[in-house]
């Protein structure tokens, strides 16, 4: 058996696609299988790790300097983060576990199902890093986790046309943002709501979402469990 020292911690990228109205926000949630190895039958927002493949896809528009500058922050021993491939994985977890696509119709073509076949090059300008986390200590899995938030206003198609969706997800919803957290989730889901609802008060729908003003980081990296601010 693997021991939790010797676990390899993966990058990981995670999607929250928000839908935003003049009577409040709703945030694009599903629930894990019963039978998943880490988190099961659990609501979580799309993703998943980096894959290799990540790094070569070619994106549209690239995600916005102060994303990629924080992305290189608190960089792990020995590895340099790809934002490119995180923010890649970002996207490519969303088509895959909702079928929604964010991306542009001028562009390089993408080989990824659902872009392929629609002409898109995914666009990483429509993502905002808003949070950061590594899994702890005695779990199944190990991941270092970024999470990105999306507006739902950059999704092309219908938000609610789930039909090319992957089985991964189960339930896939909008959820109002104040009910989100009565659902069954992760620890870290709940914080990473409770961040979003601090992001978007006081910000009109037809506003952008601003950056946060500096960004959560959950560092599990080491034997003390620390908690800090990513400037």
């Amino acid at each position: 058996m693997t021991s939790d020292a010797a676990l390899p911690v993966r990058d990981a990228a995670t999607i929250v696609a928000l839908r935003r109205t003049g009577s409040g926000t709703s945030v694009l949630m599903g629930m894990r299988g019963a039978k998943a190895v880490f988190m099961p039958s659990k609501f979580v927002f799309p993703g998943g790790a980096v894959d290799p493949e990540d790094a070569a896809v070619t994106l549209a528009k690239p995600l916005p300097p102060l994303c990629r500058e924080r992305l290189m922050a608190e960089p792990a021993a020995g590895h340099a983060p790809d934002p490119n491939a995180l923010a890649a994985a970002a996207l490519r977890e969303l088509a895959e576990e909702t079928g929604l696509l964010i991306g542009q119709p001028d562009g390089s073509p993408c080989p990824w199902p659902g872009y392929r076949d629609a002409g898109l090059t995914p666009d990483a300008s429509a993502l905002t890093y808003v949070f950061r986390a590594i899994t702890p200590p005695g779990r199944p899995r190990r991941f270092d986790a970024r999470f990105f938030v999306a507006d739902a206003a950059h999704i092309v198609g219908d938000p609610d046309d789930f039909s090319m969706a992957c089985d991964e997800l189960s339930h896939l919803q909008w959820v109002p943002l104040p009910e989100a957290r009565n659902l069954d989730l992760p620890f870290i889901t709940e914080v990473v709501l409770a961040e979003l609802a601090r992001l978007v008060a006081g910000v009109p729908p037809e506003q952008p979402l601003p950056q946060p003003p500096t960004l959560p980081f959950f560092d599990n990296r080491g034997p003390v469990p620390r908690f800090c601010q990513i400037p």
